[in-house]
């Protein structure tokens, strides 16, 4: 059994505090990763200076957006297997082991997520959260796809996934949810696994406000349509689809909308 090297990806802008946190803890894992690869794709300074102090390699990307961020990450990445993780999320100290163990025990093994735990929020309010952000994402994008989708504050790939479909995926799209763009390009016969011991704390901020539920929606909808022929692999899918005007009753829903 081989234990593979681990890189980690940070994308991030303009994120200093949460991205100073979250470095600290990968610098605390019990496992050292091969590497830490923070993507600056702000204006401020103040992110490279973190970054820089820490020790992580500082990538720069011009081009707006998490997608751009996130695929320079993975393109630069020199590890068996990349991992991911926000830049205001913390992985406990044994993140990096447990991903290094799933892989070399599983070499069929294509890709790893797991859960978002808002750490500062009370016990009630985080079972009620948890359910209803990350309830709703595994589960109603995971039978509509046909497969486990990732999530971006906690996954990882071998490099040679992410080689596959790297030219495929939406990297200059600002507007596509990257982490549901790439689960669509992984497709359905490649093995991604939910690994409910695989959490990292993560801020309720991505808990989304009425705005921020409008703007994710419209994002959601336009990742959607971007993969729109992936989408239709599946009835659930299909069905899905409708209501972001994708399918046979595409028609009756109102004209769409890029966020």
């Amino acid at each position: 059994m081989t234990s593979p090297r681990i890189s980690v990806v940070v994308p991030v802008r303009d994120d200093a505090p949460y991205l100073g946190l979250c470095l600290e803890a990968l610098a605390r894992q019990d496992v050292a990763p091969h590497e830490v690869i923070v993507i600056d794709n702000g204006v401020s300074r103040e992110t490279a200076m973190v970054a820089h102090a820490s020790g992580a390699r500082v990538v720069p990307e011009d081009l707006p957006g998490i997608a751009a961020a996130a695929a320079r990450g993975y393109d630069v990445a020199t590890g068996d297997v990349i991992a991911r993780i926000d830049s205001d999320a913390m992985p406990p100290v044994d993140w990096v082991r447990e991903i290094r163990g799933v892989f070399a025990i599983d070499p069929a093994l294509d890709a790893v997520t797991g859960r978002g735990v808002f750490a500062d929020l009370s016990p009630a309010k985080r079972v009620v959260a948890s359910a209803g952000y990350h309830g709703v994402y595994y589960g109603l994008f995971g039978i509509a796809l046909g497969q486990v989708p990732l999530h971006a504050s906690n996954f990882a790939m071998r490099r040679t996934v992410w080689e596959a479909v790297r030219a495929e995926v939406h990297r200059t799209d600002p507007s596509v949810h990257d982490d549901l763009d790439l689960t669509m390009h992984l497709g359905r016969t490649r093995r991604v696994r939910f690994e409910p011991r695989l959490a990292v704390a993560v801020s309720s901020r991505q808990i989304p406000s009425v705005p921020r539920l409008a703007s994710g929606l419209l994002r959601t909808g336009h990742t959607m349509r971007v993969n729109a022929e992936r989408l239709r692999e599946t009835r659930a899918g299909r069905l899905l689809g409708t209501g972001f005007g994708i399918g046979p009753f595409g028609a009756m829903v109102p004209p769409r909308r890029h966020p």
